[in-house]
């Protein structure tokens, strides 16, 4: 790592940046459109001050917890993102290292640069297998057996990316993923796109429209939940009336994003949507939230909201790009110590004390 101590996500961003090449930077930290919602993932938690309360015993906090049957050390986990080798060469192994050591979970991406069976491996900690719906059911149902197989706990299917949106950056740089970093557990010729690059588009753009189906609706998750015994999870929800839905399809869990601010431009801050979605699910399965967390106090306050855990990232890349296993597992031993102080801080020692009091005023 840089000779500087790495204390906040903010100095693991900054380090981060000047190891990167330019063109990966922009793809990583880039949003859609105007990044309007990308500015507003993180702007939205600044308008959610905390409500502490004091004269509490806070000597020994615990911030453990069980999600789908899987102990965590913190309710906190890695966001499933594309192509870990772009940050570093030894990837989402790499990754799943440093979040097996933090004790929390993983998400791996199906766009993953290193195999599900390597992933898996050095995997001391639980792991989730995030989908995109391709148009060869055939390769997506491989996947999800092949991750079943090797023990992944639980399927995340992404249903905001019916298309990738219009990421300026990526399109101003050309981007496109180096010809030695591919999803290597998709067929090579369904991947040959993402290495195309041609000035004022984005390869993954173009990549996404050829393979994505955009035809995807409700009535095709019988399909997916057919094919697997695994818990389905759906990532990228925003409104009350998908959440509802949701739980009328029978999903194990719903993740509130916007996909980092990388979709609709406008869309609402997770942080935002989190509320109605929340009280359209009604409790009848756990809630996470995925957008704009970088400091203990964000999560906290998701938390109070109802949240059952935080996902993160960005941040994650950011580690992995300043020290491999070692940056993932600092990182997320940053946000879960942060998290820790905060409770502390505010008088709330246990998960269960964390509550919407925390945030507004109780009724009556």
């Amino acid at each position: 790592m840089d000779g500087a101590p790495l204390l906040c996500l903010a100095d693991f961003e900054a380090a981060a940046g000047r190891r990167l090449p330019p063109d990966v930077w922009d793809y990583i930290r880039g949003g859609s459109g105007e990044e309007l919602t990308l500015a507003g993932n993180r702007s939205a938690f600044a308008r959610l001050p905390l409500r502490p309360r004091f004269l509490v015993d806070v000597e020994t906090c615990d911030l453990t917890t069980n999600l789908l049957g899987a102990s965590l050390s913190a309710p906190i986990g890695v966001a499933p993102t594309a192509f870990h080798r772009l940050a570093h060469p030894d990837g989402e192994v790499a990754t799943a290292r440093g979040a097996g050591d933090a004790g929390q979970l993983m998400v791996v991406s199906i766009l993953a640069s290193r195999s599900l069976k390597d992933i898996a491996a050095v995997a001391s900690g639980p792991l989730w297998l995030q989908l995109y719906w391709l148009r060869r059911r055939d390769l997506l149902a491989e996947v999800v057996r092949q991750g079943e197989a090797l023990g992944y706990r639980a399927l995340v299917l992404t249903v905001d990316t019916p298309r990738v949106g219009r990421r300026l950056r990526d399109r101003r740089n050309g981007f496109a993923v180096p010809p030695d970093i591919t999803a290597v557990n998709l067929d090579d010729a369904m991947m040959a796109t993402t290495h195309d690059a041609h000035t004022g588009t984005s390869a993954l753009e173009r990549h996404a429209r050829e393979q994505f189906d955009p035809t995807l609706t409700w009535a095709d998750l019988a399909w997916l939940r057919g094919l697997t015994g695994l818990p389905v999870l759906l990532k990228g929800v925003l409104t009350a009336e998908d959440a509802r839905l949701a739980v009328e399809h029978g999903v194990a869990g719903i993740v509130v994003s916007n996909h980092g601010g990388r979709q609709l431009d406008a869309a609402p801050a997770a942080i935002d949507a989190l509320p109605e979605v929340l009280d359209a699910v009604a409790g009848h399965c756990p809630v996470l939230l995925d957008g704009g967390v970088r400091t203990g106090t964000d999560a906290l306050k998701a938390l109070a909201l109802g949240a059952s855990a935080v996902l993160v990232g960005r941040p994650v890349l950011w580690g992995l790009a300043c020290g491999g296993a070692s940056g993932v597992r600092d990182v997320l031993g940053v946000l879960a110590a942060e998290l820790e102080d905060a409770m502390a801080l505010s008088g709330r020692p246990r998960l269960r004390d964390v509550d919407a009091t925390l945030l507004t005023r109780p009724s009556g």
